[in-house]
């Protein structure tokens, strides 16, 4: 088997309620489907979260392909150890979403070829489904009162929310809110996006754990280790990290400085499933539980990422999941979004071959005129935000 094409067509999906955090907001979802076409007629799907946009993955996507074209897709170490090395210069970065994109559809087109789910060529399902968050977009309390209760009634187990707000008693009457509307059984997931200094973090923290936090997600700079593992030291909530631990050598030097309790990974940030599963396993050997992290996900990443999950045993908590904010999928039956394909905040795991996922075409094709005609109203661009000069930490 032979690549023969690579397509990729960026889509965009609106929100039900926009995403808002410490430093924009958006109003709905951008990614890139990509389609590996084969000389046996095979198609492989992969998607690519567009970070930093669209274009910049699109521009990855096209240095990659005379990488891949020619190539067998089975081979799969092979092909993403030429596009590290050779085509993207042993850097894991902005290009990471076009390579895992790439790679994903090689594993799904791999599965295709011997008729098994992804989740079983990497070595079994551990569990048959996989745990997401219920994302509560913040908003006043009000608003997220009402949010935790659909999560409550939707039988989510834990809600997540983002903090760093301008002022300290907006995020306290956020989460206060958000535990009087899910109720006392539902975990409370909060994250800052670095927003804090270590002193503001200790506070923040020590003000909030009334409320029963289960996680503090990434509460300062990811680029400090030393100050996570200060913070980490003096608050009683496990601390989550996040932009500290978007790839395997950054794993590695956080686990290290002893900076976190559990370890988010992505494959979008670190370039494919095989480097997920690989985070896993570094945080498995120094006793470490992981989380999936998303950068934003329809049902293709989504459904790749839920056969990593479902094939190891240290992902022990509720992973990043848009299915709570979009309106809609891409792929038939909605695998991914909205809320109502998921129970109790899960997702089994596909038994199909390769993702045992297939795309709706007619949804595809009406996302992506969609993105042709106003994709940048999806982006992180909030004219308030723009307009102030925003800079780390806000205190």
């Amino acid at each position: 088997m032979r690549i023969t094409r690579v397509r990729a067509t960026p889509v965009a999906v609106p929100y039900r309620r926009d995403e808002v955090w410490a430093f924009g907001r958006r109003s709905g979802l951008v990614a890139l489907l990509v389609e590996v076409d084969t000389d046996e007629g095979l198609t492989g799907l992969g998607e690519a979260a567009a970070y930093p946009s669209a274009d910049a993955v699109l521009g990855a996507l096209r240095s990659m392909e005379p990488l891949v074209v020619g190539s067998d897709p089975l081979r799969i170490e092979a092909l993403i150890q030429r596009i590290d090395v050779v085509g993207t210069y042993h850097h894991t970065g902005h290009s990471s979403p076009a390579a895992a994109a790439l790679e994903t559809a090689c594993w799904d087109l791999l599965g295709k070829s011997c008729g098994m789910p992804v989740s079983s060529l990497l070595g079994g399902p551990f569990r048959d489904r996989v745990e997401f968050f219920h994302y509560v977009a913040a908003g006043d309390p009000d608003e997220v009162r009402a949010e935790g209760a659909r999560a409550a009634g939707a039988g989510a187990r834990t809600c997540y929310l983002k903090v760093g707000s301008d002022d300290l008693d907006t995020d306290l009457a956020r989460v206060a809110a958000l535990r009087e509307g899910a109720g006392r059984d539902v975990g409370i997931r909060v994250d800052a996006n670095e927003a804090w200094s270590a002193g503001a973090a200790v506070r923040a923290v020590a003000a909030m754990e009334e409320y029963g936090l289960e996680l503090v997600e990434q509460p300062v700079s990811g680029r400090n280790l030393p100050e996570m593992a200060y913070v980490r030291s003096r608050i009683s909530t496990p601390l989550l990290a996040n932009e500290a631990s978007w790839t395997r050598s950054d794993q590695f030097a956080l686990l290290r400085a002893g900076a976190a309790d559990v370890v988010s990974a992505d494959q979008q940030m670190d370039g494919g499933l095989l480097n997920l599963k690989r985070s896993a396993g570094i945080c498995a050997a120094a006793g470490v539980p992981v989380v999936k992290h998303s950068l934003g996900e329809l049902g293709v990443a989504v459904a790749a990422s839920v056969h990593v999950i479902a094939s190891t045993p240290n992902f022990r908590h509720a992973n990043q999941g848009y299915g709570a904010l979009l309106t809609d999928d891409i792929v038939a039956g909605g695998f991914a979004g909205p809320l109502e394909n998921y129970s109790g905040g899960c997702l089994d795991v596909p038994r199909g071959p390769g993702l045992g996922v297939e795309l709706d075409a007619e949804k595809a094709g009406l996302y992506a005129e969609l993105y042709r005609e106003s994709g940048g109203a999806f982006s992180f661009h909030d004219p308030d935000a723009l307009s102030r000069a925003p800079a780390l930490p806000k205190r």
